[in-house]
């Protein structure tokens, strides 16, 4: 199950020695619906190794303006604390496992 992100913790995340996998979505957005299971599944097979979460857009205006998101789903990369990749719209599991594996 993917982290769930908010205001209060992105910082703790993102600067963990780890890199981090942000999915920006909100409850009625359909595409996002459609990335959710996915954004799930990688969670699991890639816990220990990058942290994934999401966060809900709606709830949570400091980190959504602070990278600019204006569409959903959208998915940012981040390595070392920085912003490395980025991937707007509904993708498919194997083109956010390329992004991810880029990342280890």
């Amino acid at each position: 199950m993917a982290l769930v992100f908010t205001d209060s913790n992105f910082e703790e995340y993102l600067n963990s020695d780890k890199p981090v996998m942000v999915d920006f979505w909100a409850e009625w957005c359909g595409p996002c619906r459609t990335v959710a299971p996915i954004v799930d599944e990688l969670a699991a097979e890639y816990e220990g190794k990058i942290n994934i979460g999401k966060i809900n857009v709606d709830e949570n205006d400091d980190v959504v303006s602070r990278f600019g998101i204006r569409n959903i789903p959208t998915i940012l990369f981040f390595k070392g604390g920085e912003l490395v990749d980025k991937q707007v719209g509904a993708t498919t599991k194997p083109a956010i496992k390329a992004k991810l594996e880029s990342l280890i």
